[in-house]
């Protein structure tokens, strides 16, 4: 029987030990979706990257979208499914589902997968305590679609409570003052949060490389932007991208000092980008 053992990369260890030092104590959000969310390795291997960054000390906070979930079950239930700018048109029985398939199935299979790589989670809505207050937004061209909600306030005392002891993972619903529920882009809820948390990271999980200059070539990668940069650009862009370079710029402008777009396709980008020099994705900043 053979003895031997692969051997450590030891540059990569201490590599990552600056960055360990550095961001010890801190807070990293994590938008969570795309192929990271839909791969069932690289749902394990995204757990398993949470979990080693809360025993490293730095604290982690889980925000997540499900689109595709709910578009499936509303297929399944014969519901309409329309989109108007990009956004979902929600009547009552949309967000009803979009509430279902989020809070019920997803953030549950989350905070299990969590937990079963070895830190305790918890799972949380923008309904909870407050932590996200809506109100109704209309799409961009000004059209009605129902309860689809623009983020006008974060309370993030119950996520701070939560992350004292545990992984915080947030499903992107949330409330006005009267109690009605909204449909909320995860994007747009993990900027916000990002915000309200004084976060040293936003970091958002997507299926390519990062910010293309030209979306039809994977080479064509912008590492590194300004926000300035991003908002120059921003008219000329569409389609998932667009959304997500939007969430840095608020996440910036509102003083975080850098967000991150960075490919769920590959595993552990999520540890690459925080822990090496080289990194991965395309970086925001002020």
């Amino acid at each position: 029987m053979s003895t031997e053992r692969g051997q450590p990369d030891v540059a990569t260890l201490l590599e990552a030990l600056p960055y360990i030092r550095e961001f010890y104590g801190s807070t990293v959000v994590i938008k969570y979706g795309g192929a990271a969310m839909d791969d069932p390795d690289l749902r394990e291997e995204f757990a398993r990257d949470v979990v080693l960054l809360k025993y490293v000390g730095i604290n982690p906070v889980v925000v997540h979208g499900g689109g595709p979930d709910i578009t499936a079950y509303m297929n399944k239930l014969g519901m309409p499914v329309e989109f108007v700018g990009g956004l979902r048109v929600s009547d009552e029985a949309t967000v009803e589902i979009a509430k279902m398939v989020l809070i019920g199935k997803l953030n549950t299979d989350i905070v299990l997968r969590i937990g079963r790589h070895g830190q305790p989670a918890v799972g949380l809505s923008g309904d909870d305590a407050g932590l996200l207050r809506c109100s109704r937004r209309s799409a961009p061209g000004g059209e009605d679609i129902g309860w689809v909600g623009q983020i006008d306030a974060v309370d993030p005392g119950v996520i701070n409570h939560v992350a004292l002891d545990y992984i915080p993972v947030v499903a992107a619903v949330g409330a006005d003052g009267e109690g009605n529920s909204y449909n909320v882009n995860a994007d747009e809820a993990a900027a916000a949060i990002a915000i309200a948390l004084d976060a040293t990271k936003a970091i958002f999980l997507t299926d390519v490389r990062g910010w293309l200059r030209d979306a039809a070539e994977p080479e064509s990668l912008i590492s590194r932007a300004s926000v300035d940069d991003v908002a120059e650009a921003l008219a000329g862009i569409d389609g998932g991208m667009r959304p997500k370079l939007e969430a840095c710029v608020a996440a910036v402008k509102g003083g975080v000092p850098a967000a991150y777009i960075i490919d769920g396709r590959v595993a552990h980008s999520l540890l690459l980008e925080l822990f090496t020099d080289a990194g991965t994705g395309t970086m925001v900043t002020p």
